[in-house]
């Protein structure tokens, strides 16, 4: 059966619309939680206009987080008698690159994907005609830094990390991408997040590995609806009777 394919773009566009759905049913003590195929700046903007408390994750919060260190120990490593790909030009590298910096213009303001904020030395460098914004680390936040490896290509001779944002034209500001960083990098915030092991996750598992959805048997978009709502059904069914809500 072929892989069913959402566009980026598109799953993070469902992100508001799917809350408003489900907002008849929220209390005051609603938190939205949702992964990082749902963040963008545009939707947390969107959050943060409409009063939606939200903790979105953003692709390199795992990194951030000093528990996930050594996480990649764990996964299996592809089979080199099956898999015949021929490994990516840029492999070795996994530096974080400027686009990973969050950076406001309006307020002069750069921050790492560690959650550090580096201070201004250029406002207005030219390289080949191109005019950008050069940034650099402090000491006391790169040397002790647990993701030099990775924000550095010599770490053991260079101190700091140092980002040139060139201009583009656009008028994009990432304030809400700042803000939600420092959020959910915060010890609430991964408490808050950290709930998701125990009542997001535990559907899809339950699906998948219990019931056995490790696939869609029918074609098309109704079918595979009606087939996944019903798979649904069957879970809050069961859910309601291990709480005894029969009783």
């Amino acid at each position: 059966m072929p892989k069913l394919v959402v566009a980026e773009r598109d799953a993070q566009a469902l992100l508001v619309p799917m809350i408003e759905q489900a907002r008849p049913f929220a209390t005051g003590e609603t938190l939205i939680t949702a992964d990082a195929g749902y963040h963008s700046e545009a939707n947390l903007k969107q959050l943060s206009e409409r009063g939606i408390p939200a903790l979105i994750a953003d692709g390199l919060m795992r990194r951030r987080d000093e528990r996930f260190k050594d996480q990649g120990k764990h996964k299996a490593g592809p089979d080199p008698l099956y898999n015949k790909a021929p490994a990516p030009k840029h492999a070795s590298s996994g530096k974080f690159r400027p686009q990973d910096f969050a950076h406001d213009p309006e307020h002069n303001s750069c921050i790492c994907p560690a959650g550090k904020s580096l201070y201004s030395n250029g406002s207005h460098c030219a390289v080949k005609g191109r005019t950008h914004h050069k940034f650099t680390g402090a000491k006391r936040d790169c040397v002790p830094c647990e993701l030099r490896d990775q924000c550095l290509r010599t770490p053991d001779k260079t101190l700091v990390r140092q980002v040139a944002l060139f201009h583009q034209g656009q008028a994009s500001t990432l304030r809400h991408t700042e803000a939600m960083r420092r959020r959910i990098d915060s010890a609430e915030g991964r408490a808050l997040y950290g709930r998701r092991i125990a009542t997001v996750e535990p559907v899809f598992g339950n699906l998948r590995h219990n019931k056995r959805l490790d696939r869609f048997t029918l074609r098309g978009q109704l079918k595979v609806d009606t087939q996944w709502k019903l798979y649904c059904m069957v879970h809050n069914i069961e859910k309601l009777t291990h709480h005894g809500y029969a009783q």
